[in-house]
């Protein structure tokens, strides 16, 4: 974004009596704030809930060691697989001989579980999925088609922790989220429950017989196994099936996994075992239809149904939300990179060609005088810095000042410093285009020089600001603007921005031929170019975009003249930079709309609608609106990710940062000091601009309309003599917030 300042705007009425504003209404949150929170705890808390279900957050991974069994009955030790503890009950059952039932651990799985649903189908058998809430949650459509072709489904947790470590209430969380999970994904709840890291009967121990007592008090029957194929360590097909087949007829509870890694060995096992075992007289049963016993399932109805649906819609939203916004991060990467790329290469390349000894801009110099307009509203503690500056260039000038209505005595100031060529024009409050339009009428010269009323030149300025002209394709000349007020920690921020974003850009632009901004501080035109397109327009809040795209149509060059440098008094409060910032940013959008019919024009105008505003749409209005999305997953990262290396990556970003930065300053010839501030700024000044832009958005797509507000200013940026002289006497009165 170029660098701007305040446009004209009336002042305040004078008001006598202070009306009284109820305590609630001046403390409530302003909508600029609320709704970019609203949408940034928003993603968050998709983000977390990804989390949850994806077991980044809450999960634990802890394995319980072996422990002495002399606290679990003998009965459950030496009995069978299906362990009953409800009502007070400690008995366990086995399958009847001839009898499998094949449990898989750990779906559903998008890729395996479909592979293993599709075996069972063509064999006519059916088995028991002991499903994680995580992901039945993530695939529901598994889950209902296990239900609808008849086979039975229990409860393996919903993150798969060790419940021997956890407690009542972290157990009673695990099987209510699960079931919550299966109420939405398939209407049912189920009685059946495998602990994880569970094996035969036998291997109960102290540990997990609580849990298993206590599981049985909420209502749920535990199944173990008796036959396990070891599958997940894919020891080849032949060994899975000896691994799962019983001996001597018997009935089974196998043990076979269709998620957790790499399944094809089970599916090829399982596509032969079947069968196989079919032919030797065996049937595969779900467990209830083995035991005789009523099904596992309940039917879920009323409220406890459309929770589940809600919790599966929430979670699915969830993840195509991060899938949306992953794509968006690296998009966003991309412009980001790009924009570095372009400017470090383009840049250099505007340097060396306009840094040769023997560049030129034309065949002659331009030594004819020129005008210089400076529109002012209210600038009464800046104008005469400014006017002064003037008197000091090195090229002959007249001035023009433009009293747009001030109710300061600006205009009388001026006056009475009686300096040569220097004239003071007086209208009604117009705002600025108006102003500068006034100023052009007045002006006697061709090349037209603008600047804002708080801008103080230094004495070559003027000079190297119009030697462009000497090319006769040249329209218009970005000066380089310069914060004069650097030594507050948000001044030296936008001195940052400004060397390091704008005047980069502009090096960038001007190689492309496709500068999308003059700034309004520091600017020159060629007068028939300004006629050629009407002169300044109101038809957006940021005119001079707007003049500058209009150039660009109308086939003039628009190029940057780093020499021509102006000191103009940045924002030096959170508020008076928003209003500035969002100002930039709404009127940028608006020039970029009332300019699109170039993207499908010919000539210099399609030129410039083809490269030019798909330029300016991607770096400044679609990768900073994307760019926050970095900083939430890096908080993500940081806290519930992998931290150390979302810290490395961030400060890598940085260094590429802090190198493109100390770039700009050095082809600026300015103090590297400034940039021990670069890391506070990504942090903190970064998001403040997110938010902005963000809101800007908001009020475009609302239709909202947006009105100028005047930046209250300090004088602090007196003439070249002392620049930037920074705050002495000035107090702080003078620096509140615009109301």
């Amino acid at each position: 974004m170029a660098s701007r300042t305040s446009r004209h705007g009336p002042a305040p009425a004078p008001s006598t009596r202070r009306r009284e504003v109820p305590h609630a209404a001046r403390r409530r949150l302003p909508m600029r704030f609320l709704l970019p929170s609203l949408i940034l705890v928003a993603l968050m808390a998709m983000l977390m809930l990804r989390g949850y279900v994806h077991s980044e957050i809450l999960a634990d991974h802890r394995i319980q060691p072996e422990a002495a069994t002399d606290k679990v009955p003998e009965k459950i030790l030496e009995g069978g697989p299906v362990i009953d503890t409800r009502s007070g009950r400690t008995t366990s059952l086995s399958v009847p001989d001839h009898r499998l039932v094949l449990t898989f651990d750990d779906g559903p799985d998008p890729r395996w579980t479909p592979k293993v649903l599709d075996v069972l189908r063509d064999h006519h058998a059916h088995a028991v999925f002991f499903v994680t809430g995580t992901m039945a949650s993530r695939y529901p459509e598994l889950v209902h088609r296990m239900v609808a072709e008849g086979h039975e489904v229990g409860l393996h947790t919903f993150n798969h922790p060790d419940l021997s470590y956890q407690s009542k209430k972290r157990i009673d969380w695990e099987l209510s989220q699960s079931q919550l999970a299966l109420a939405g994904a398939a209407g049912i709840r189920t009685s059946l429950f495998r602990p994880p890291y569970s094996s035969f009967a036998d291997a109960m121990d102290n540990k997990s017989w609580p849990v298993t007592e206590y599981i049985g008090t909420r209502g749920y029957i535990t199944v173990v196994n008796n036959t396990d194929s070891e599958d997940w360590q894919k020891p080849g097909v032949d060994e899975i099936i000896r691994r799962a087949t019983p001996k001597g007829g018997k009935g089974a509870i196998v043990l076979m996994h269709d998620s957790g890694g790499d399944r094809h060995q089970t599916v090829q096992a399982l596509d032969t075992f079947v069968p196989q075992l079919q032919h030797q007289g065996y049937e595969f049963q779900n467990l209830t239809e083995a035991l005789h016993a009523p099904s596992a399932h309940t039917e879920v109805t009323g409220l406890d149904l459309w929770k589940g649906k809600a919790w599966i819609y929430l979670v699915q939203a969830s993840d195509g939300i991060t899938d949306a916004l992953v794509v968006g991060i690296a998009v966003t990467g991309v412009l980001v990179f790009t924009r570095f790329g372009l400017m470090l290469l383009l840049s250099a390349a505007h340097a060396r060609r306009v840094r040769k000894p023997d560049f030129r801009w034309g065949p002659a110099p331009i030594t004819e005088p020129v005008s210089v307009l400076v529109p002012a509203y209210n600038e009464a503690k800046c104008i005469e810095h400014t006017v002064r500056s003037l008197m000091a260039s090195e090229h002959p000038i007249e001035v023009i000042v433009i009293d747009d209505g001030s109710s300061d005595g600006t205009a009388r100031i001026v006056e009475d410093l009686g300096l040569p060529n220097v004239r003071v024009v007086r209208q009604h409050n117009a705002g600025k285009p108006a102003a500068l339009n006034r100023g052009l009428a007045n002006a006697r010269y061709d090349i037209i020089v603008m600047m804002d009323g708080d801008t103080v030149f230094e004495p070559a300025t003027v000079r190297e600001l119009v030697q462009p002209f000497a090319d006769p394709s040249v329209g218009a000349v970005a000066g380089n603007a310069k914060v004069g007020n650097r030594d507050s920690l948000i001044g030296a921020w936008q001195h940052i921005e400004y060397v390091m974003g704008f005047n980069l850009d502009r090096r960038m632009y001007d190689i492309l031929r496709c500068m999308p901004t003059i700034p309004g501080a520091v600017g020159a035109f060629r007068r028939s170019a300004l006629e050629r397109v009407g002169g300044m327009s109101d038809d957006t809040l940021a005119e001079d975009t707007d003049i500058t795209m209009a150039m660009h149509r109308d086939g003039w060059r628009v190029v940057y003249a780093e020499r021509a440098r102006a000191w103009t008094e940045a924002p030096e409060t959170v508020q008076q930079l928003w209003s500035q910032r969002y100002r930039w940013s709404y009127g940028t959008m608006q020039a970029i709309w009332k300019h699109r019919r170039a993207l499908v024009e010919r000539g210099p105008s399609g030129r410039f609608g083809r490269v030019g505003l798909p330029l300016v749409s991607l770096f400044m209005v679609l990768a900073p609106l994307l760019a926050p999305l970095i900083d939430v997953f890096l908080l993500y990262g940081v806290v519930f990710g992998p931290t150390q290396k979302t810290i490395v990556a961030w400060l890598g970003v940085l260094a590429i940062q802090a190198a493109c930065a100390a770039y700009a300053f050095r082809l600026d010839r300015e103090r590297m000091t400034h940039l021990i501030s670069l890391p506070l700024q990504q942090i903190l000044y970064r998001q403040l601009m997110y938010v902005v832009l963000l809101q800007s958005w908001i009020t475009v797509l609302t239709g909202g309309r947006l009105r100028w507000q005047k930046l209250r200013r300090t004088g602090v940026v007196e003439a070249p003599g002392s620049i930037p002289r920074q705050r002495a006497e000035r107090g702080g009165k003078d620096r509140r917030p615009v109301g």
